[in-house]
């Protein structure tokens, strides 16, 4: 398996900080990229050779173009650009105020397509590179309380399903990961955004319950087993454009799967009744 090297943003937690520790110590060369320097610092610490710690907003532009530098400089070309990045509030769409959802697309949609069009220049003029995002089982199948997340990461898919058309045929790869609920302390860094609505008891206010009560039993996903199924699937021949982490968001993208098809079928006649008629 040749080396890579790999630059990660949202690196300083969670999935990303998880993917990181494990590609370093599987031998590969790591930027990582987060506005929280601190717990990057210790881990690069631990791979003097292989490992760079840059901070990163990924809303700022100068910080996305000097990430990319270092990056670069440090290491050379950059295999795979991994768009982990990510913020979250919830909240009834009525609910929510605009600040935080424009916030939401800011990051988890405008900050990656930025990073992903200053790396495919590079990756274009050496004919191979991997754009990797980080999508969710909320990007194929919304949720009540989490909808412009949700919308943040359709659109993050709508992007990647047509890049992947753009660059294939230039030797490049573009992959969406799909995780479910994972334990990475997510829970703790999600906050409601807005005034409550009493109207919505039965979903907002029962999920502002339950996120009062959270529990492990609420993010049945392991961190250290994800990354490794994702290194394995990203430097393996597999061509999928899609990896599916997690038994949560095997179900639900499967009902989603199952409701598109019905709808589908249903609309059959309608779909072909709208046509000019010869």
């Amino acid at each position: 398996m040749t080396t890579s090297t790999w630059l990660i943003t949202g690196a300083s937690s969670g999935l990303g900080f998880a993917l990181a520790e494990h590609i370093l110590k599987q031998g590969d060369r790591v930027v990582l990229a987060a506005r929280n320097l601190a717990s990057m610092q210790t881990l690069a610490a631990a791979f003097p050779e292989t490992a760079l710690a840059v901070s990163l907003d990924v809303t700022d532009p100068r910080q996305r173009v000097e990430a990319l530098r270092q990056a670069e400089a440090r290491f050379g070309a950059i295999d795979f650009l991994l768009n982990n990045a990510g913020i979250d509030f919830v909240g009834a769409v009525e609910e929510q105020d605009e600040a935080d959802y424009r916030k939401i697309f800011e990051v988890n949609f405008f900050g990656a397509v930025a990073m992903l069009r200053l790396a495919l220049p590079a990756m274009r003029a050496r004919g191979r590179g991997t754009i990797v995002n980080m999508s969710s089982m909320d990007g194929i199948a919304s949720f009540a309380v989490n909808g412009f997340y949700s919308a943040s990461k359709f659109a993050l898919e709508g992007v990647t399903e047509a890049l992947w058309q753009e660059i294939e045929p230039l030797g490049l790869r573009a992959v969406l990961i799909e995780p479910g609920s994972f334990r990475t302390g997510i829970g703790d860094r999600t906050a409601f955004s807005g005034q409550k609505i009493d109207d919505y008891a039965a979903t907002s206010g029962a999920f502002r319950e339950a996120m009062a009560n959270i529990g492990d039993d609420m993010f049945p996903g392991d961190p250290a087993r994800a990354a490794s199924a994702i290194f394995t699937a990203l430097k393996s021949d597999s061509r999928a454009h899609r990896i599916i982490l997690g038994a949560d968001a095997y179900r639900n993208i499967g009902a989603k799967l199952e409701g598109l098809r019905a709808d589908y079928e249903a609309s059959r006649e309608i779909a072909h009744a709208t046509d000019f008629q010869s």
